[in-house]
């Protein structure tokens, strides 16, 4: 099967483990300690290396610094007791491709050794998909070209195609289920089944029968047996929205379905393997309900093996011509066009509802226009902060009067208004950078290389914007 180096300092964890991968049919050597791993370890002739995290000298987590080092396509699981679980999280976060707590159970050992193996196999993919990251605009459904958008997609590519559970952060409407299906999408579950559960549509006892399933006879109601999201999404994705909202008891149960890949139906007494990968969402701060003790400490250290948090739109205002461009061409509008004054005011705005706001503005506002161009007066009543948009943007001198764009560019053809527009667009990132380059691409969200070819092509000269 595969060739793994185990790490502990405990001489009978040590037999346990060697005697548990043997029946398991893989090849194994022992050592006992950090230091000796790095004597033995040479490229390519582990598979996998299975370490404790506590150990004296070179702990767990330097080791898998040192090995990925060493060898970056190297799976490397960590084994932690319950009270370090936060360090094995961290070290997943490092590059481990799980961890596991002591006692070990051999089955959830077997499942962990055979998606650490799994992974393996996809590392030379994940190198071959990287590079391209930095010049992609969208990532399924997500919409997007800045710098905190790119470190999004470069995230996603690194997990998808690894069966870690995912836990996706941000506010409401960023984006959290499109980053959910994108993962699915890009995993090696992508034929299978993609479910959605909403964790604050349902009540307790109804949310664990939709999660599990339920016997006939359960409880009132109950005519005949159920399968649960979990069942029915064998083989693909499950995707928890607002995990945050469910109830304590159902957290307890979806803790043993992640950990162990089992559940029970409501009313049964039978264990039922699944297998499914779950992602988790939310826009609440789990770590703090866990500290006060609303939310299960172990199941959040579950979810949080890999997390993923999508920035608020405020943060990467840049995208806003992308975003509005994408939702105008959704909704079949793709010849509607923003005044300039209407595309400043939209970028000084709050977007305290996130892309999903911007998109009922724009759907609502171009509605207004009569599908023809969208001036400051039809964004009147559907943007409440519209109004103090409108005068951040004149008190920055960027009224009507002061932009390089005639209004005679409203009649030219889609190209080259768009030429026009991002003239204006780069020159006025320059002219706030001071004619520095580096910082222009960081705030525009290119890269530096591109945003000089893009600036040769406009025939625009950094230096004029530099003060001296």
């Amino acid at each position: 099967m595969a060739k793994i180096l185990v790490v502990d300092d405990e001489q009978v964890m040590r037999a346990f483990l060697e005697r548990a991968l043997r029946k398991l049919g893989h090849e194994v050597e022992l050592v006992a300690s950090g230091e000796e791993a790095l004597e033995r370890f040479t490229p390519r002739t582990y598979q996998l290396v299975l370490s404790d995290l506590r150990m004296p000298g070179v702990s767990g987590l330097e080791l898998l610094e040192r090995l990925v080092e060493l060898d970056p396509r190297v799976g490397v699981v960590i084994m932690t007791a319950f009270g370090t679980i936060e360090n094995a999280v961290e070290a997943v976060q490092r590059g481990a491709v799980d961890f596991v707590t002591k006692p070990i159970e051999l089955s959830h050992l077997k499942l962990v050794l055979e998606r650490a193996l799994s992974d393996s196999q996809t590392k030379d993919e994940l190198e071959r998909l990287r590079p391209h990251a930095d010049t992609r605009e969208q990532l399924g459904l997500l919409v997007g070209r800045s710098l905190p958008m790119k470190r999004v997609y470069s995230m996603i590519d690194r997990v998808a195609p690894r069966d870690l559970t995912v836990l996706i952060l941000g506010e409401t409407g960023t984006g959290k289920s499109l980053c959910a299906k994108a993962l699915h999408q890009l995993s090696k579950r992508s034929k299978g089944r993609f479910q959605t559960v909403d964790c604050t549509a349902l009540q307790e006892t109804l949310l664990e029968s939709e999660l599990f399933g339920h016997e006939k006879g359960a409880f009132t109601g109950a005519h005949e047996q159920h399968r649960g999201h979990f069942e029915v999404a064998s083989g693909g994705t499950i995707f928890l929205d607002e995990i945050g909202d469910a109830p304590p008891a159902v957290q307890a149960k979806l803790l043993r379905a992640i950990q162990e890949h089992v559940i029970v139906r409501v009313g049964g007494t039978e264990s039922i393997k699944v297998d499914v990968r779950v992602i988790a969402a939310t826009n609440r701060n789990l770590e703090e309900m866990a500290e006060a003790g609303t939310f299960r400490r172990d199941l959040y250290y579950r979810l949080a093996t890999f997390p993923i948090e999508l920035p608020p739109l405020r943060d990467r205002v840049e995208d806003l011509p992308l975003l509005v461009e994408h939702i105008l061409t959704d909704a079949g509008m793709s010849e509607v066009e923003l005044a300039p004054e209407a595309a400043l005011a939209l970028e000084a705005c709050k977007w305290t509802g996130n892309v999903r706001q911007l998109q009922n503005v724009i759907t609502r506002a171009s509605v207004m226009a009569d599908e023809g161009t969208v001036e400051l007066e039809h964004l009147e009543g559907v943007l409440p902060d519209l109004k103090r948009a409108a005068e951040a943007a004149q008190e920055a001198g960027l009224s009507s009067g002061d932009l390089p764009i005639s209004p005679q560019v409203l009649d030219l053809p889609l190209r080259e208004a768009r030429r026009h527009f991002e003239r204006f667009y780069l020159e006025r990132a320059l002219r706030v950078t001071q004619g520095n380059v580096s910082e222009a691409a960081r705030r525009v969200g290119m890269g530096r290389a591109s945003l000089h070819d893009k600036l040769n092509k406009l025939e625009i000269d950094p230096a004029s914007f530099r003060e001296g």
